[in-house]
């Protein structure tokens, strides 16, 4: 299993948490941007920097990642693809992105998309806050756990 994090956009103090994940359950991670990346010395963390461009990075998360990984992601359209490839996706604010969401999210996100190109609705989300941090450190090692326990029974 490696864990996947689309690095682009990506809060830091999400990598931070991931980092530590890794160490404590001995997984690898990938990060993946169109921007060199700050030099990480853990063992476990790799970074591979793709061709400037919309989705290059996103394209290449979604070619390497397998049924077994987990895709950190704010990505929609990523997200549809990771799931339905059976790969496992969560959002920077710990939200779990499944077949049964994923659809609705991406027709939401490009509706809202929409509304914004015809000036009809401005800005974006909410700010990153303490509450999403510690969502997303919850539902991170809630998946991790699931995960390790569904691999072990392979």
């Amino acid at each position: 299993m490696t864990i996947w994090i689309d690095a682009d956009a990506c809060p830091r103090v999400i990598k931070e948490i991931v980092f530590r994940a890794s160490e404590r359950l001995n997984l690898p991670v990938m990060l993946v941007a169109n921007k060199p990346l700050a030099k990480h010395h853990a063992r476990l963390i790799s970074s591979m920097v793709v061709d400037a461009g919309p989705d290059v990075a996103d394209d290449y998360i979604a070619e390497q990642a397998t049924a077994l990984d987990l895709v950190i992601t704010a990505d929609i359209p990523l997200a549809a693809r990771i799931v339905a490839k059976g790969a496992v996706g969560i959002d920077p604010r710990g939200e779990l992105y499944t077949e049964d969401n994923v659809g609705e999210r991406l027709s939401m996100r490009d509706l809202m998309q929409s509304l914004r190109t015809e000036g009809l609705v401005q800005g974006g989300p909410a700010q990153f806050g303490m509450t999403d941090r510690q969502r997303f450190a919850s539902s991170l090692d809630r998946v991790l756990t699931r995960m390790m326990r569904e691999a072990k029974k392979q």
